[in-house]
């Protein structure tokens, strides 16, 4: 059995509201429950709330609201890995426990049922406890630098300065948009940065976080660009 999971409490604070605000005309939380459907990759999608309206818009577009989240994981704190495992815990205790599960979050527009698909079947063929979505950063990380409490440039590793960009291993970071686990990896807390990990490779032009107004206005037209290209 392979349960979608998609996180949406109702106490987002930088962005009120945000897993259910209007994103290009409908609810942002929209885009993931309908990649997950058009994946066809789930048994169950269900979404994950402590919020009566965000449950409500979830089953108008298809997801599953079979629970409430508790309160203790639905504060500013609370982690996404025991949010899953709340879920893995719920379908156990109704003698269906998955075999694998998907995370996806609510705030992820350019997440797509083929990247979903695809990724899954890496988890599967490399036998991976997760898969999840990474991408690479576009400036090579060696070379960074820091502002000095005197108001001065310092580099992070010195010892890079003349060392061609080329040279320079590429890094990479995660993408935000979803992560594939075996129930019994994300029930053992097993880190998702770790070496029983493998990525899904997205390029850079597909990814942006949503943190910020300023991140949302981004993503907005980033998002009307790329369905204008036939990349959506």
């Amino acid at each position: 059995m392979n349960l979608c999971v998609i996180p949406a409490r109702g106490g987002s604070k930088r962005i009120p509201r945000k897993n259910i605000k209007l994103f290009n005309d409908k609810p942002i939380i929209a885009y993931s429950i309908e990649s997950a459907i058009q994946s066809k990759c789930f048994d169950n999608i269900i979404v994950s709330t402590d919020d009566l309206e965000i449950a409500e818009i979830a089953k108008q577009y298809g997801a599953e609201v079979p629970f409430l989240r508790p309160e203790e994981l639905s504060n500013d704190h609370a982690a996404t890995i025991p949010v899953i495992n709340h879920a893995i815990d719920y379908f156990t205790s109704i003698n269906n426990k998955p075999n694998n599960v998907c995370c996806i979050y609510a705030t992820a527009p350019f997440v797509s049922a083929k990247s979903i698909k695809k990724a899954y079947q890496l988890l599967i063929q490399e036998d991976a406890g997760y898969c999840f979505t990474a991408t690479s950063f576009p400036f090579p990380i060696q070379r960074a630098m820091k502002v000095t409490k005197n108001n001065r440039l310092e580099m992070f590793q010195p010892e890079n300065f003349n060392v061609r960009s080329q040279d320079l291993e590429e890094a990479y970071h995660d993408a935000g948009q979803f992560y594939w686990g075996k129930a019994n990896t994300f029930l053992q807390e097993k880190p998702l940065f770790s070496d029983c990990a493998t990525p899904y490779i997205l390029p850079r032009h597909l990814v942006q976080d949503i943190d910020t107004p300023e991140d949302w206005v981004r993503a907005e037209l980033m998002y009307q660009v790329l369905e204008r290209m036939g990349e959506l």
